[in-house]
């Protein structure tokens, strides 16, 4: 029915849609259950990488923030050096 309040909403009928499962059950449920001695030693090896690969960006990130800091700092010392020099020539010229 067009003029039904639940027009637009899914059917009970549309619910039953096969959902693959088997990704979820080759998925071991705990660490080393059901994993080769090759597969556990390949997934160390990647853990490893992207442990590397997060203190490579931790460094790279703080080199970063280091950086801003350092150039607000000059910005502000060149903004008060051309104040200085502004109130040099203000003065000298009265």
């Amino acid at each position: 029915n067009l003029n039904s309040p639940n027009k637009g909403l899914l059917s009970d009928s549309m619910t039953d849609v096969p959902v693959d499962t088997g990704a979820a059950a080759r998925t071991p449920a705990v660490e080393g259950e059901g994993l080769t001695k090759a597969e556990e030693e390949e997934l160390r090896a990647e853990l490893t990488k992207v442990e590397e690969e997060i203190v490579t960006l931790h460094q790279v990130l703080a080199l970063k923030r280091l950086g801003l800091s350092t150039l607000g700092g000059l910005k502000q010392h060149l903004s008060r050096s051309c104040h200085d020099v502004q109130s040099y020539y203000v003065q000298t010229s009265s």
